[in-house]
């Protein structure tokens, strides 16, 4: 059994407590953080510099509703996965603004260990075969790439 790579993820949240919480879960799966953001112009900026593989990101930020706008952006960029995590997933957009996928709040520790880890398998080697973890919701795109079915 070959060891994926630790991947550089990026986490876009407003709440320290949040973001720092998610972050002390994601180093201990041992991947690394290149930076944490609180609005979409930080965010933007430290996309840009780092080229994260993940970002993790709310959609309501101290600059407004501007997760989604964040998420296209990166989504553009195609080097960038994005997972949304908010507290209010119906203001997801139906085509997930790019993103894989989404994490509801409050989600638990064990959720996004088995969140990240199907989405590493995902992301660094052919789509995993094994279905979603219940704590991630893909984004339809991803959801018929993944399991195989035709949309």
């Amino acid at each position: 059994m070959t060891a994926l790579r630790p991947l550089r993820i990026l986490i876009v949240e407003d709440e320290a407590l949040i973001s720092m919480d998610l972050e002390y879960v994601l180093e201990d799966l041992g991947h690394e953080i290149v930076g944490v953001a609180a609005s979409s112009d930080t965010a933007m900026r430290l996309a840009s510099e780092h080229k994260p593989d993940l970002a993790f990101v709310d959609i309501q930020l101290l600059d407004g509703p501007t997760g989604v706008d964040v998420a296209a952006a990166l989504a553009r960029e195609s080097v960038t996965k994005v997972v949304f995590t908010s507290g209010n997933v119906n203001r997801i957009p139906p085509d997930y603004a790019g993103a894989v996928g989404s994490i509801g709040k409050p989600y638990s520790e064990r959720g996004v260990k088995a969140a990240i880890s199907y989405l590493t398998k995902g992301l660094l080697t052919p789509p995993p075969d094994e279905n979603a973890p219940p704590s991630l919701t893909l984004a339809p795109e991803f959801q018929n790439r993944w399991s195989g079915s035709s949309a």
